[in-house]
């Protein structure tokens, strides 16, 4: 029973180190900085995703009250130029609005500040690029994720039982690739459909690497399971299956994800 409980933590601790680098990693994680110019201290948190109706948001802290700012952005790989806005003060922030965009639309931008003639850009050297999708419910979304870390759970449980030839190798194969049905291939593309209105543009249908790596793990674990159900001391196949699991989870969530061409005003694969 103590080494029972022993794997169980081990598996857990994998599980939450990948939850916590899935939030961290990736196209739209939020660009965080700072810096400090003309004796001010500048700090931004700018989104590179936004999720149902409305403009986005973009807010820049700059404290001096002489400084003013415009935020400047295009549509991603759309051959236009750039388009300035001016943002408005409200207290210590300046804030504008990029206009809203269609389901998987891009919008590259940067935020010009200027003071006294001197101007710099946040971020500097580089524009932060942000999707937009349609609205996806919190009834679909929350029991979409807790549902696949729950199978990634299992998986390292299942893979840690294997390693030590223990009883409930088999049990939790199953457990994990049940879990990991549910999550990645009914919930996900539900999700899919609210937020892109596409079940699903993963292999054959498109390059989605989301789709296309739970897929992956998907195949995996079917067939650790069909070899198991064989074989209860197939523990090759379970350890191979939690390892490329492990593997599918350490490539960033949204790589490669749905994008808008705005020549042609269709979804495709992005970068």
């Amino acid at each position: 029973m103590g080494n029972l409980i022993l794997r169980l933590v081990l598996a857990l601790i994998i599980t939450v180190a990948a939850a916590i680098y899935q939030r961290f990693t990736g196209p739209t994680h939020p660009v965080d900085g700072g810096l400090n110019w003309e004796n001010t201290g500048i700090n931004y948190h700018l989104l590179r995703s936004h999720n149902g109706e409305g403009d986005q948001q973009v807010a820049v802290t700059v404290a001096d009250t002489s400084i003013d700012g415009y935020l400047i952005f295009r549509r991603f790989k759309a051959n236009e130029g750039w388009t300035g806005m001016q943002m408005m003060r409200e207290g210590p922030e300046l804030k504008a609005s990029i206009p809203h965009q269609p389901p998987a639309g891009k919008i590259e931008y940067f935020i010009l500040l200027n003071k006294k003639g001197q101007s710099v850009t946040v971020p500097q050297d580089y524009s932060v690029i942000t999707r937009f999708t349609g609205f996806v419910p919190a009834y679909v979304l929350i029991p979409h994720i807790l549902v696949m870390f729950a199978a990634m759970f299992f998986s390292n449980l299942a893979g840690f039982e294997a390693i030590a030839r223990a009883d409930k190798a088999y049990t939790f194969t199953l457990w994990a690739a049940g879990l990991l049905f549910l999550g990645g291939m009914i919930l996900g593309p539900i999700v899919q459909k609210f937020a892109f209105d596409a079940f699903w543009t993963g292999i054959p249908w498109g390059m989605d690497l989301t789709d296309n790596k739970t897929l992956i793990g998907m195949i995996a674990w079917i067939i650790a399971a069909y070899r198991g159900r064989k074989n209860r001391k197939a523990r090759g196949w379970i350890i191979a299956a939690a390892v490329i699991l492990i593997g599918v989870y350490l490539i960033p969530h949204s790589m490669m994800g749905s994008e808008l061409d705005y020549q042609t005003m269709e979804i495709g694969t992005g970068e």
